[in-house]
């Protein structure tokens, strides 16, 4: 099998259910009971949130443990625009955001909020001068992703941070799972307020994810109950996640000091797919990650390209995962002004560090293979 769909999830490593199973097995106790079993799951919850703070740069209680990607961006936008409506009601963002942000949006919109969408460029990357014209005294918060899930286009995010460093009521929030372990970011040395990640991106398990806060920001909880997670996420803490999370975001910034192979492979997708006829490649590589292609075939839908590919024990997917069953042209390639026609034909390559050049070479026969084929048929 090769898999190359490692941007809507990750195989979890070894390592890693091996330390989720451990955690499991002996450390099973509520973290908010009284007894002693109790307080040693708590202690090993705190050794986990401290060891994810080290390897970020920030504090421990900046670190707040969700279930992923999608209720990070929830509670952080929601949470930061309803604990801050008195001082404005304005936020801006793009229009190449993850559903989860997205769709947020548009429900605060219908509840009084107004919302700017940056345009990206052919790259896919904002325009900072388009976001500086955008701000008002009304301005609460910036919400940009740091890598495209679709093309892998990188924002900014340094820029942006420096462009409202002296805007006291201006809040920075991060859209980081695509990028965690794939592109270097020193949170603590930014001006970011909000920063999401989900475990299961980077092999750790699904329902895991991490929010960073800064202390200084206040949020309203998404949920109530215990008051868990210093009252931001109530609910019992997923001990054995949290501990295998972190044991994950180590090997994965371990990774992230030697992408040379990661970027090997990228370069050698995106030259071969290029050379195809009739073929386009939607990702930039200067402006992009390591690990994500994006490219569509003249005459094919995306999704006939996945199950061909697919019958080969190759896996692909079309753009976004979370919105493929809808095949609907893709928003973010829409708004990069490319074709409904390439927009409902797209495609996107994902890799891990565990893939290979072998494995590349093999998808680029085979996919020249399935394109011929198809080509005869459309003939």
């Amino acid at each position: 099998m090769i898999y190359f769909d490692n941007s809507a999830t990750t195989k979890p490593n070894d390592a890693v259910l091996e330390t989720y199973t451990k955690v499991a097995s002996n450390y099973f106790a509520n973290p908010s009971s009284l007894h002693r079993f109790g307080a040693k799951s708590k202690e090993l919850l705190d050794t986990s949130r401290k060891q994810i703070a080290t390897m970020l740069g920030v504090l421990s209680e900046e670190i707040i443990f969700t279930s992923g990607g999608s209720e990070g961006n929830n509670l952080a936008i929601k949470g930061l625009a309803y604990s801050y409506k008195n001082r404005g009601n304005h936020i801006i963002t793009s229009r190449i955001e993850h559903p989860s942000v997205r769709m947020v949006m548009e429900e605060l919109e219908s509840n009084g909020f107004r919302v700017t969408y940056l345009q990206v460029n052919k790259n896919g990357v904002i325009d900072l001068e388009e976001l500086k014209a955008a701000l008002t005294k009304e301005t609460i918060l910036i919400s940009i992703m740091g890598v495209n899930n679709e093309v892998g286009s990188i924002q900014p995010l340094q820029e942006i941070g420096e462009t409202i460093a002296n805007r006291e009521h201006t809040f920075f929030h991060v859209d980081f799972v695509q990028g965690i372990g794939k592109v270097p970011l020193e949170i603590g040395q930014m001006a970011i307020d909000l920063l999401t990640f989900s475990g299961h991106k980077f092999h750790a398990l699904r329902g895991t994810g991490v929010l960073f806060k800064k202390k200084n920001v206040h949020l309203h909880p998404e949920i109530l109950g215990g008051g868990q997670e210093m009252g931001y996420r109530s609910g019992t803490e997923n001990l054995a996640g949290g501990v295998a999370l972190a044991k994950a975001l180590r090997l994965a910034l371990e990774n992230e000091q030697n992408t040379s192979e990661l970027i090997e492979i990228r370069d050698y997708l995106l030259s071969e797919i290029a050379y195809m006829p009739d073929m386009t490649v939607h990702t930039k590589k200067s402006f992009a990650a390591p690990h994500i292609i994006c490219f569509s075939a003249k005459g094919h839908r995306g999704e006939v390209l996945v199950h061909a590919l697919e019958k080969e024990d190759i896996y692909i997917s079309t753009t976004s995962a979370c919105s493929s069953k809808q095949k609907l042209a893709s928003s973010t390639l829409k708004a990069m002004d490319v074709t409904d026609e390439e927009a409902t034909g797209a495609v996107r390559v994902s890799l891990s560090y565990e893939n290979r050049l072998s494995e590349a070479k093999i998808f680029i026969q085979k996919l020249q293979e399935i394109i011929e084929n198809l080509n005869k048929v459309v003939k």
